[in-house]
């Protein structure tokens, strides 16, 4: 099942005779990728390299999980590249109204990281160990936490901009585990995820088991189709919202020029997303919340000109005669904040 699933994806993904930079913690999953690849390079013509990022977050351990890598490698005769990050330094640069959490900050440290390693490995894409336990989960998480539509679709097999791919997205954990285990992989452990204090860990111990056996055997199934839906509508959303974005908007004078009128005419639903696409392309969209885009909608809908609207990231949206503004506060000419 695993090496079909994961041949399936290098053909529906495009990968054949590419550069494919797998990234490899140590864990099962991201060792059971590399061999799976491994497995198929020679029909699919893949050129494989290995990149490997120590957060140095567990000491001793984290170092350990290199060395296993390197020598992974050695062993398979597949290049080896590794890199060392430092989140909590990341941390303490940014404001404290902007600081990400530990895990968001690896999380951007890794990717950056990892597309760094894909360069100088002449690799066309990053390969990740992501399957679809991950993707329930998220989209779990997800759901817990108020998200939105478009968080219900959970990842994708490509990332946007496309230099990420997930080949095991559609594989159960318990079948790369047992895929795993009939081929001798050997892997590493992260102790990491036997704490309680991250709530992925919690999540997947105590309510998936719980909920797979109480109310559907098939939970996980059903959670990956409808992310699979989720994200197949929202891809038609976004073509929406950017043609009403390319109609609308102009970059002016530090921030963005909106139309003045029209705004009646879009549904609420188009309506929220494109406010929500114009406070993302002004920076601000960690911190928007959906009182923020009926709020927005409301004042361009019917604001009164030389009146204004104060929205997070230090954002002012500003009814003019002629049109709508949209910047930061200290782009406000002769006007207070």
């Amino acid at each position: 099942m695993v090496l079909r699933a994961v041949g399936l994806a290098l053909r529906s993904l495009e990968l054949s005779g590419r550069g494919v930079l797998v990234a490899v913690s140590g864990g099962l999953d991201s060792t059971t990728l590399l061999h799976t690849l491994a497995l198929l390079s020679g029909r699919h013509g893949l050129r494989l390299s290995i990149g490997h990022v120590n957060h140095g977050l567990r000491g001793a351990e984290s170092d350990g999980d290199q060395r296993f890598v390197e020598e992974l490698g050695a062993a398979r005769g597949v290049p080896v590249l590794s890199r060392r990050v430092e989140p909590d330094a990341l941390r303490r640069e940014v404001p404290s109204r902007l600081r990400p959490t530990l895990q968001e900050a690896a999380r951007s440290l890794r990717r950056h990281a990892l597309l760094e390693m894909a360069e100088a490995s002449g690799a066309e894409v990053v390969a990740t160990g992501h399957h679809a336990d991950d993707q329930a989960e998220t989209v779990l998480l997800r759901l817990l936490r108020g998200s939105g539509p478009d968080g219900l679709g959970g990842m994708s097999a490509r990332s946007r901009d496309g230099r990420f791919v997930r080949p095991l997205l559609r594989v159960p954990r318990a079948e790369i585990d047992a895929f795993a285990r009939a081929e001798g992989v050997a892997w590493r452990e992260d102790s990491s995820n036997r704490s309680s204090a991250y709530a992925r860990n919690r999540l997947r111990s105590r309510w998936v088991p719980g909920l797979r056996d109480d109310f559907n055997p098939s939970l996980l199934r059903a959670i990956v189709d409808l992310a699979e839906a989720q994200r197949t509508d929202a891809e038609w959303i976004r073509w929406a919202v950017e043609r009403e974005f390319m109609a609308r908007v102009r970059p002016m004078a530090g921030g963005l020029r909106l139309a003045r009128s029209g705004w009646w005419e879009l549904h609420d639903a188009l309506g929220r997303r494109l406010a929500a696409r114009l406070l993302t392309n002004c920076g601000a969209g960690r911190d928007v919340r959906r009182v923020h885009l009926l709020r927005m909608l409301q004042f361009l809908r019917s604001g009164r000109t030389g009146t204004r609207i104060e929205l997070p990231g230090g954002l002012v949206l500003r009814c003019e005669r002629e049109a709508f503004w949209l910047g930061p506060c200290e782009v406000h000419e002769n006007r207070a904040c």
